[in-house]
């Protein structure tokens, strides 16, 4: 299982962790911040200019899951990772992958005062040979205390075990945390475990409309990107019944007639993924009582009704692309195939 331990820049992650591995018995102490040093020595400069911080870079993201998913095979046990995660989707996105692969995560938040987190990051020793070492590392702690206020004040405090530090030493957050994980009062994230294909998939989505013909998009918490409702047909499943089964489980809607098809996409394979066939149904427009979607929150993030150019700025281009021309085969009356979003 992992440990990881969040909190705001200067909380006292990495100290802490340190104390910790040596009260859990078979742990090992992993930094992500290392990758992000990688990374700066791999990707082009152009790249690296683009984004303010490691934690935007999709590689980085995936790196830090796949490192992870290593290193609890080579050696088993309990990783310790001490990592600020301000951002609900890169959570999501971190913590959906690791459950994909059926490792646990317990989610711990160091959460002292305001005014005792200024305090440590005033105090905080700056490496003497480091360059702007005051702007990058002080600074940079003082300018992410906002963003790590409105975290807490809205997804942290409800996904995370708190412990407030703002009286204790490392050595005394580390033994509450140790306890807290032998006595299973830090429970594992409640975040959906899709297990990655190892093979070609099929997968079945259905487009749902509303009065003004907007499409419905779902924001999954265990993947990147907008999605449609739907997922990965089971093995003796019609694809046509799996894809009604998925908008039930989804968004609590359940479809009274099989939809029809519109649009059979076959998805070439991008390591790591193996690609496959994407089809896409017409699910018909709903009723007004049916517009308000219920989600299951280790699942769903959100939904929204989209125009066709709203669904541009949300969906990966070549789901979109896959919309663009369902749409095109709603209107016609009769279902398309396509070759990686393009029709054939």
């Amino acid at each position: 299982m992992i440990v990881w331990i969040n909190g705001a820049f200067g909380a006292g992650k990495t100290t802490t962790a340190r104390e910790l591995i040596e009260l859990i018995p078979n742990s090992t102490l992993f930094d992500p911040e290392v990758l992000g040093g990688a990374l700066t020595h791999l990707l082009p400069a152009k790249r690296l200019a683009e984004v303010g911080d490691f934690q935007d870079l999709s590689s980085w993201r995936r790196l830090l899951v796949d490192t992870a998913a290593a290193l609890l095979a080579e050696l088993g046990g309990t990783l310790v990772v001490p990592m600020t995660l301000l951002r609900q989707d890169y959570r999501d996105e971190i913590f959906g992958g690791l459950a994909s692969r059926r490792i646990p995560v317990l989610h711990v938040l160091l959460a002292p005062a305001e005014t005792i987190l200024r305090e440590r990051i005033a105090g905080r020793e700056i490496p003497p040979d480091l360059p702007d070492g005051e702007m990058r590392v002080r600074q940079w702690a003082y300018d992410h205390i906002e963003p790590y206020r409105a975290a807490l004040g809205s997804w942290l405090t409800a996904d995370a075990h708190l412990v407030d530090t703002s009286a204790q030493t490392p050595y005394e957050t580390a033994r509450h945390i140790a306890e807290a994980v032998r006595t299973g009062d830090v429970p594992a994230c409640d975040i959906v475990q899709t297990p990655e294909p190892t093979a070609e998939t099929l997968a079945a989505g259905v487009l749902l409309f509303d009065e003004q013909d907007r499409v419905l998009l779902v924001d999954p918490t265990y993947k990147a990107g907008w999605e449609f409702p739907g997922g990965v047909v089971e093995s003796g499943e019609a694809p046509a019944r799996a894809g009604m089964r998925e908008v039930a489980e989804e968004t609590g809607i359940r479809l009274d007639e099989v939809p029809r098809l519109l649009v059979v996409d076959w998805e070439p394979p991008a390591p790591p993924g193996y690609g496959g066939l994407r089809l896409l149904y017409d699910g018909g427009r709903l009723t007004e009582k049916d517009q308000r979607p219920v989600l299951p929150g280790p699942e769903l993030r959100g939904w929204r009704f989209v125009t066709e150019e709203e669904a541009a700025d949300l969906l990966p281009p070549v789901r979109y692309e896959r919309l663009r021309w369902a749409l095109r085969a709603r209107e016609r009356g009769s279902a398309l195939y396509l070759e990686a979003g393009v029709p054939v």
